[in-house]
């Protein structure tokens, strides 16, 4: 007897522990609105018979990015994912959060509330067109795989091809593709010495939000002598951050 069959939860929706490992690209084909619920917004998407209730937060992210026109969104995607530190109550308990939309040109930063008082830069990315084009599994070639590949932009939008369904077949054989590419993308260390500096001198939330902002423009989100920098900084300012 199979006892997955126990644990899943029952809900209409997606939780953010379903997307524990893993990220979901969705395609909007249906918005509807109740009033009186924490989160009256209901994103229906191909595929699947559950919705995407954005937080808000996530409906500011929508509105800045898509327009207030709920109608306009049928027809677009996203990529949603789990940010594990969203708090709830005072424990982190994960929540879903968007990465990559359509019907943007260019990465969107905008400061959105991160705990009571405090603000933070929040970075949307166009949804690269090299995932929407990703053909189904059964006619997905090695060759497009490494194509889509080697056509990514920056270190984010690498990882986020790498993790889509039909590279599964290729990843083994395309790891050195991939290595080869990151390699390509990883900015030069003076930027890392640069930014992570930045967070060793910052002084306060803002200084640290200034260098969340330098780091977003260089994509060194892979690099960990950044990733320690800013641990460092947000546990000597002991903010929650």
């Amino acid at each position: 007897m199979n006892m997955l069959a126990t644990i899943v939860p029952k809900s209409d929706q997606i939780n953010a522990d379903d997307l524990i490992g893993q990220s979901l690209t969705i395609t909007v084909n249906e918005v509807k609105f109740s009033g009186g619920q924490e989160q009256p917004v209901s994103m229906y998407f191909d595929g699947s018979g559950k919705a995407f209730r954005p937080c808000k937060s996530m409906c500011r992210v929508l509105v800045a990015i898509w327009g207030p026109d709920a109608k306009e969104y049928v027809g677009r995607s996203m990529t949603l994912y789990r940010d594990p530190t969203v708090k709830w109550g005072g424990m982190e308990v994960g929540g879903i959060r968007i990465s990559h939309m359509t019907h943007m040109e260019s990465p969107v930063t905008m400061a959105l509330t991160a705990t009571k008082g405090a603000r933070k830069p929040y970075t949307v990315r166009p949804l690269v067109a090299e995932v929407k084009k990703l053909p189904v599994e059964d006619a997905f070639t090695i060759e497009a795989a490494e194509h889509a590949l080697r056509t990514t932009e920056t270190l984010e939008d690498l990882q986020y091809v790498w993790r889509q369904k039909p590279m599964a077949p290729f990843r083994e054989k395309l790891q050195p593709v991939l290595d080869e590419r990151k390699a390509e993308l990883t900015p030069a260390n003076n930027d890392a010495a640069e930014v992570s500096a930045m967070y060793a001198n910052a002084t306060t939330p803002e200084d640290i939000a200034t260098a969340d902002m330098a780091r977003n423009k260089l994509a060194l989100h892979d690099d960990l002598t950044v990733a320690n920098a800013r641990s460092e900084a947000v546990a000597a300012m002991g903010d929650g951050q």
